[in-house]
């Protein structure tokens, strides 16, 4: 496979991409590139204010499709699925986190962080209430203790449904 030095086909996707969905209003969310079922896929997850419906996702799908053609980077043959990031939003970037602060989620480090809290041990995993990115860490709060993970230590972090907090609202 050709690309742009060393990065992977989800990487140059994302750097394609990107400024293209912006100027059509999307957010690009995510980019995978997974085999599934013996077959390759290209999964591209989108937003926009307000939500992404079915329609977008058609809409976004038939405008890059030509265009990953044309670039040809992608030697195998793939599928490309485009859709929302659904409930479990993968979060990346700083604004990510701030525009998030409040929700609950999940956050996993690439390996143990020490000192996250005073006197933890160094852990992995994180799950509670995003309270915003701050010079270059990740807020969250985890049962009434503030942990903060350093950005660049973060493997994954994404929204976690909170179905309690969804039946409070409604009431």
């Amino acid at each position: 496979m050709t690309g742009i030095g060393e990065q992977s086909i989800a990487e140059q996707a994302r750097s394609l991409l990107e400024p293209i969905l912006a100027r059509d209003g999307f957010e690009l969310v995510e980019v995978e590139w997974l085999r599934l079922a013996g077959r390759w896929t290209l999964r591209v997850f989108i937003d926009k204010p307000g939500g992404v419906v079915i329609d977008d996702c058609q809409s976004v799908s038939r405008t890059i499709e030509p265009i990953l053609d044309v670039e040809d980077f992608i030697e195998p043959a793939y599928d490309l699925e485009v859709s929302s990031p659904g409930l479990d939003r993968p979060l990346r970037k700083p604004q990510d986190f701030d525009r998030y602060a409040g929700q609950r989620a999940h956050v996993k480090s690439y390996g143990p962080v020490a000192g996250t809290a005073p006197g933890s041990p160094g852990r992995k995993h994180w799950t509670g209430v995003l309270k915003g990115f701050r010079d270059g860490a990740v807020e969250i709060d985890v049962d009434g203790v503030l942990h903060r993970v350093p950005h660049d230590q973060i493997a994954k972090a994404h929204l976690e449904y909170d179905a309690e907090a969804d039946l409070r609202r409604k009431d």
